[in-house]
């Protein structure tokens, strides 16, 4: 594979580093993808201490530059920045080789937890770590409404349409992207018509690096460097990968229907995810009420109960949170004894890779179209009005997703039922280690499993 050739310094104090062979890079992706922790902001500050900072393949504006676009796009931003940066230094399969070992460890981690909690989840050790583990993630769904909110709402019009989207999803149950429409039109609107209030703004994900000073060492690909012959824009090239992207998704799609038929579960859980992955706009968080809605509510693939499982699962593995739907794949799979009673297992698996093709599909199309188009203009992205509406209504989207939780996991029999005290109390920890002291996501979660555990002895 080509890569792009280090331009000659004219500072020797400058001098760039050496060109990156595809197998060097293969290795840091796998790499990536088994420490990267922390969710999409700690898998961008990790690729950016990497690689901007340590390794020197890509220039600080340049980083910046991928990540805005991938801010912009529906679904997992980190992986889609891996697969840009891959794509730029080794052309597409170099982006593909680069997203796919992203998730891989990752899915393959899920599997492992998908069987040992779906097998071993009834016995009493595990069923109260999970009960301990539980209200923890409804402390950190309420944490990210807040750390999104204090970022994204900078003014009454912002806070209006937060507050509009949890009254649209709490109170008239409104479907997820229906929400996120009327939120992008809005903030189309509002950027006519108020410009300063929806006019651009540091993304979560970007206000994590704002403040860090470029390297002047040089890069790879630096400020200057020129897009290389395979990023540079061309209509044939932007119809050859719709194309192949379709033809993909029509491919798969057109052979589970061939096999099994159009009502079956795994084409339609590749039909609901693929839909969920042009929704994700905002994140994870910002997706889960859509899949609780279709997962829970229209296919009863998996309880409530379940759904918080997993998302503590998703919280506690390296890789996307959005692998959450592995999850919920896996365990609609087995519970549907989808190839029969006595392969649990096998259809656990089956429609986990089903759902993780699915919903990762559309990151890799939207990278591979519009790279050489953000290649192309290294000016400002012009579409922050329609954000900055979107990512307010996830506010308000995420909000409902923490009242969802806390109402399942602290009155899990209902109100008349009583509250779950202990659970509330493993809660109200979980939220000021989180939110006070600025605990770590893992030592959260292990130390309110423990006490789940303490409280079921």
């Amino acid at each position: 594979m080509d890569t792009l050739p280090p331009t000659a310094a004219a500072d020797p104090a400058r001098a760039h580093p050496h060109a990156v062979s595809l197998p060097e890079a293969l290795r840091f992706w796998l790499k990536l993808g088994f420490i990267g922790f922390g969710g999409p902001a700690g898998q961008i500050a990790l690729m950016h201490g990497e690689l901007v900072e340590r390794r020197r393949w890509i220039s600080e504006r340049r980083f910046l530059h991928a990540l805005n676009y991938c801010m912009l796009l529906p679904g997992p931003e980190a992986q889609q920045l891996a697969t840009y940066l891959g794509w730029l230094l080794h052309r597409t399969w170099g982006g593909i080789l680069a997203g796919v070992l992203f998730v891989l460890p990752s899915l393959f981690i899920m599997l492992a937890l998908g069987w040992l909690y779906m097998a071993h989840g009834s016995a009493p050790a595990v069923a109260g770590v999970f009960y301990g583990i539980k209200p923890a993630v409804t402390a950190l769904v309420a944490q990210a409404a807040v750390r999104l909110g204090s970022r994204s709402l900078r003014n009454g019009w912002l806070a209006a349409i937060a507050v509009a989207a949890f009254v649209a999803l709490f109170a008239f149950d409104m479907p997820f992207p229906a929400i996120v429409v009327a939120a992008a039109v809005l903030g189309h609107a509002g950027g006519r018509w108020r410009p300063g209030a929806f006019g651009a703004g540091g993304g979560p994900a970007a206000a994590g690096h704002a403040g860090r000073a470029a390297t002047d060492r040089g890069a790879l690909i630096d400020d200057d460097t020129p897009a290389p012959p395979h990023a540079q824009f061309s209509w044939r090239r932007l119809r050859n990968v719709l194309a192949a992207g379709l033809g993909l998704w029509l491919l798969a799609m057109g052979g589970l229907c061939a096999v099994y038929g159009w009502n079956a579960v795994l084409v339609q859980m590749g039909w609901f995810f693929t839909k969920a992955a042009l929704m994700t706009f905002g994140g994870a968080y910002a997706v889960l009420p859509y899949v609780y809605q279709g997962a829970v509510e229209h296919f009863h693939w998996i309880t409530p109960a379940q759904m918080i499982d997993g998302l503590a699962l998703g919280e506690t593995t390296p890789g996307p949170l959005i692998m959450v739907v592995s999850f919920v794949a896996f365990v609609g799979g087995w519970t549907q004894a989808l190839f029969g009673p006595d392969a649990p297992m096998l259809a656990g698996a089956a429609a986990a890779v089903v759902v993780t093709f699915f919903t990762f599909l559309p990151s890799f199309v939207f990278i591979l179209l519009g790279g050489p188009f953000i290649e192309s203009t290294h000016g400002n992205l012009r579409f922050t009005a329609p954000l900055s509406g979107i990512t307010a209504a996830v506010v308000g989207v995420i909000v409902n997703l923490a009242v969802f939780f806390a109402w399942h996991v602290f009155w899990p029999h209902g109100l008349h039922g009583g509250i779950d005290v202990p659970s509330v109390l493993i809660g109200l920890a979980a939220a000021v280690a989180l939110m006070r002291y600025r605990v770590g996501v893992i030592p959260v979660i292990l130390a309110a499993g423990a006490a789940g555990f303490a409280f079921r002895l």
